[in-house]
């Protein structure tokens, strides 16, 4: 075989591997089967995992039912559009406007209520999907943190990529900082990119 031959067949070979790659995902490995390489798994992953929402409407809102819709809209879609465009997240969304809710909340189980209007915010809306994907509520949140600390390495390491070789990730009550945008004086376009970056990590930490 020439050596022109083989460079011929070794790039055909590399062009089929992209190919599968960004096909799609086979629904159950063969046995024996060698398990694919992790930046192919998050190729596909990035392909497939979406953020949706959908808000529970009243069929005959009143002014301030609407007027609350419009808010919560404005802000979900910004922050689902972060989401989407910065990570390879899925969560389908359940989200309520509750007046009976002094703030904002999101849970584990996908639901994201809004009462008070001035949590009707990107920045609380990119707070509360952080929640629902796990982010204080995932049964695996206490054993990634101790004494205050995040200890998963990927979260970690992009932490430090920001604000140098020292900086931690603290992590309390179901929060995180900085850039857990847990008040509005936290959010900045580049705090909230971040803040879906971390999120992100802390999964492939194992949230």
């Amino acid at each position: 075989m020439t050596l022109p031959t083989r460079r011929r067949r070794a790039m055909a070979a590399a062009l089929a591997a992209v190919t599968f790659t960004v096909g799609a995902p086979v629904a159950a490995q063969a046995a024996g089967s060698t398990k694919a390489p992790a930046a192919q798994q998050r190729s596909t992953q990035a392909q497939l995992a979406t953020i949706t929402w959908t808000l529970q409407r009243a069929s005959n809102p009143t002014p301030d039912q609407q007027d609350a819709y419009n808010r919560i809209t404005a802000a979900m879609n910004a922050a689902v559009a972060r989401y989407n465009n910065l990570s390879d997240l899925g969560k389908n969304i359940t989200v309520q406007y509750d007046p009976g809710v002094p703030t904002a909340d999101g849970n584990i189980n996908g639901t994201i209520r809004f009462g008070n209007r001035s949590y009707m915010t990107e920045r609380t809306a990119l707070h509360e999907i952080a929640h629902t994907i796990g982010v204080g509520t995932s049964g695996r949140w206490a054993s990634l943190t101790s004494g205050g600390t995040w200890r998963g390495a990927e979260a970690t390491r992009l932490v430090r990529q920001y604000d140098g070789a020292s900086a931690t990730l603290s992590a309390g009550g179901g929060h995180f900082w900085p850039y857990g945008l847990n008040y509005d004086n936290e959010f900045s376009q580049t705090a909230a990119d971040r803040h879906v970056n971390i999120v992100a990590a802390m999964v492939r930490d194992g949230l």
